[in-house]
This record gives structure tokens, sequence and C-alpha cells, in this order.
């Protein structure tokens, strides 16, 4: 199977880095990199020297988001249509209940289910050309809470209910990015902030993510309600 996610390891194994490799597909989440992903997540989670996660895309684009001509396939294949919706709650099952901070080193726009995928992160890092939207409100449901824990209500509802585009300036005055760095940067940048996370204790780390996840009181018992 061709692989699309990538692991590397530094700081002694203490921070590993996750690229989507899927940049032909502009790192569209099918149903391959998705199980991909939350297998990586599982691996990395049971690392128990592990304390901080970079994920980034290769190429120029963070992700476009679900990869739509799998929904054509699966109007169609009724089988194919189960394990893409079953592929897609452990997907976001996985990066909902990782315990350890991840920050997304944002190479490009993340649009729809990489807006998501961003969102889910603990911390965000834009290069200039980085922009989000979900244009998915056109035609289906979108990923609400975890936008919400980050940028409140009023913003939340704005960017999911309309769907605009929002530029990393704008994602840096809504709090949605944490700062805006160069391309050429933008992986030491994310590597100097995990570095600052890894200096605490393992189980400091974990606690303090775990704070975060009951604090934002996402409930996953219904992917619909996120």
């Amino acid at each position: 199977m061709t692989q699309f996610v990538a692991l590397a390891y530094a700081e002694n194994r203490q921070i590993a880095t996750i690229t989507l490799t899927r940049a032909e597909r502009k790192n569209a989440l099918s149903l391959a990199l998705r199980d991909q992903f939350t297998e990586a997540l599982a691996e990395l989670a049971a690392d128990e020297g592990l304390k901080a996660v970079i994920l980034t895309g290769d190429g120029n684009v963070f992700s476009a988001g679900f990869d739509l001509d799998e929904f054509k396939r699966a109007a169609e294949d009724k089988e194919f249509e189960t394990a893409l919706w079953a592929s897609s709650d452990r997907f976001l099952r996985a990066h909902l209940e990782f315990p350890l901070p991840m920050i997304a080193a944002l190479n490009g726009p993340a649009i729809a289910g990489g807006f998501d995928l961003a969102v889910m992160c603990d911390i965000r890092i834009a290069v200039p050309q980085c922009f989000f939207s979900h244009p998915e409100i056109a035609f289906g449901d979108v990923t609400y809470g975890p936008l919400h824990d980050i940028v409140g209500g009023a913003v939340a509802r704005d960017l999911c209910l309309t769907g605009r585009r929002v530029a990393a300036d704008e994602a840096l005055s809504l709090r949605l990015v944490s700062r805006i760095v160069p391309a050429g940067d933008l992986l030491a940048e994310a590597m100097l902030t995990a570095q600052a996370v890894a200096r605490s204790p393992r189980e400091v780390i974990l606690r303090t993510k775990a704070k975060a996840r009951r604090r934002a009181a996402i409930s996953f018992g219904d992917t619909a309600g996120l």
C-alpha cells in the first residue's frame, strides 16, 4: 500500500513529526490516508518517551479536506460507504483523544476537513499563504466544536455557516493561529515550539493536555454532534 503519512523523530525521540505526503492530491484525506494517520497516532500515543508532535503537509497545501472522489464512489457502493464513515470516525476519535500536544505547522491552505485537522491540534503556526475555509457547508455538515473551543461562538458560527475564506492575517487576529512565519522558517519554528513543550516533564504535559480536553467538553459519542 502507498504510504501517505511519514513519521520522523527528533530530540532523542521526544518530538515526532507527522507529514501528510499526498501532495499530488493536495493532501486530500482519503480513507487510506486517514487510516494511516490513525495508526500513526496510536503508535505515538503508546511511546512513553514522546512529549510533543508536529503535524504538517508536503507541498504547498496543508490539506484540501476529504477526498471528494471517494464520496462519489460511496454514493454507488454501500460497502465502501460504510468503510468510509467508519474510517472517518476512527480518524476523528484518534485525533481528539490524542494525549500529547500537537502543533500544526500549516504549510498552506487548510480547507474543509483540512481545517478540522488543523483546529483539532493544540497550537497552529502558519505561513502567509495559508488560509482557512469550510466550503463543504454548501452540501453537508461542518465540524463545529473544536473551532468553537478556539475562537468562540460568534466567530465559529460566522466561519461555519458562511464558509468564507479566512486569510492568514485575519486568522492571527482571531487567534486561530499563534503566529505567521515565512515558509522557509515554518518547520524550524514548529520545532522550537515543540522543544518548549518538551522541557516539561511528560507527566505534567499529559495532565495539561487532559485538562484542555476536558475543558473543551467536546462529546465524541455522535460524530455528527462535533
